[in-house]
């Protein structure tokens, strides 16, 4: 029997989603800086004790190492919010994460009937063309003009996997992945309401905008926020329900967030950007949130319900409670363990009873 195949970008990318450098992992599986920087120039090829070692390590299978390197997720391919100030570090970090995530999502994708994805791709060049695009989108999805009463369903209908990246780094809100199956991810778990919904709405927007465009300079940020400013707050029928005056309404201002579910600093901005109110009273609605203490905690954000990812977890509930030992399947067909998996994708794997492994179909409906 020939020797097992060693691919050295298997084991950067395992290392690199860890978050590990060179001479952390060599503390943990005692071995040099040098002598694990050629294993992954694939300059030398490990023992099967030391690659025993570094599978422990690293939370995968033994042969993870040996599945073949696929291209990964591109930097273009991944949308960044505040790119520029972010470590190539972590951004090295999300990009592996993402490409493990990915290989486990495109194996269940072909397990499971999962929503096709429905992103309508929407080039912009200017403001109105995103206004346009946020328009569009709604039409395309066939959401009206009303308020949206999911953001998280609308993009997980529109085929998306929306997850959560652990203890990456504050710098990094959330992010999107335009992969075959798209896929959102924010850096914290439970966001205010109002905040996951526009991060939400912010993602979709570079989905639908951005496709195959290297973005996180201020144009692309700023297109994407005006984007899921226009689609959380229609022009058509925002124009008639923003409460115009001398001052500040803020009594109709909360009203309209907790009907719209947006936060009262983008219902100010919405209105500035829409000449419905002028730069002094933005400014001065602006720092009334401030001084109150609403700069990241506003007035009602704790009676809107939150907003939880259904897709991926009710995926893998469905095939596990027909067929269970099916995710455990998958996993090994990934080459991840439990403890990886729960790192790329912010869940836990459900408890598998027997090893029956069949295809099932799922159908995500709301």
């Amino acid at each position: 029997m020939g020797a097992i195949a060693f691919y050295g970008e298997r084991l950067r990318l395992a290392r690199v989603a860890l978050g590990l450098t060179l001479d952390q992992l060599g503390a943990r599986v005692s071995a040099t800086r040098q002598y694990l920087n050629q294993l992954e120039q694939g300059i030398k090829a490990p023992t099967d004790e030391m690659r025993d070692a570094l599978a422990d390590a690293l939370g995968v299978a033994r042969h993870f190492f040996a599945l073949p390197a696929a291209g990964g997720i591109r930097p273009e391919q991944c949308h960044f919010r505040k790119q520029r100030t972010t470590p190539v570090s972590v951004v090295s970090q999300v990009l592996a994460r993402g490409t493990l995530l990915d290989g486990f999502i495109s194996r269940l994708d072909r397990e499971l009937n999962l929503p096709p994805v429905s992103f309508p791709d929407i080039p912009v060049a200017n403001v109105h063309d995103v206004e346009d695009a946020a328009d569009v989108a709604r039409e395309h999805w066939r959401l009206g003009t009303g308020p949206i009463s999911s953001m998280m369903r609308v993009v997980e209908n529109a085929g998306a996997v929306v997850s959560f990246f652990g203890g990456v780094s504050e710098r990094v809100d959330a992010l999107s992945i335009d992969s075959a199956r798209p896929m959102i991810i924010r850096s914290e778990s439970k966001p205010a309401a109002c905040r996951l919904r526009f991060d939400l709405g912010h993602e979709a927007g570079h989905l639908i905008m951005h496709r195959g465009l290297q973005t996180g300079d201020k144009e692309t940020e700023d297109q994407a926020n005006r984007f899921a400013s226009a689609f959380l707050l229609p022009r058509s029928s925002f124009v008639h329900a923003f409460p115009r005056g001398r001052f500040l309404d803020w009594t109709s201002i909360f009203n309209l967030k907790l009907r719209w579910k947006v936060s009262a600093a983008a219902i100010l901005r919405r209105a500035y950007d829409l000449r419905m109110m002028s730069a002094d009273q933005y400014r001065t609605g602006y720092i009334h949130l401030s001084k109150t203490g609403q700069k990241k905690l506003e007035r009602y954000d704790d009676v809107i319900p939150p907003e939880t990812p259904e897709l991926l977890p009710k995926a893998i509930d469905a095939l596990e409670a027909t067929y269970s030992g099916s995710v455990e399947r998958l996993l090994a067909e990934s080459g991840l363990d439990a403890k990886m998996f729960t790192h790329v994708s912010g869940l836990a794997l459900p408890i598998s009873t027997t090893d029956d492994a069949n295809v099932i179909p799922f159908r995500y409906y709301i």
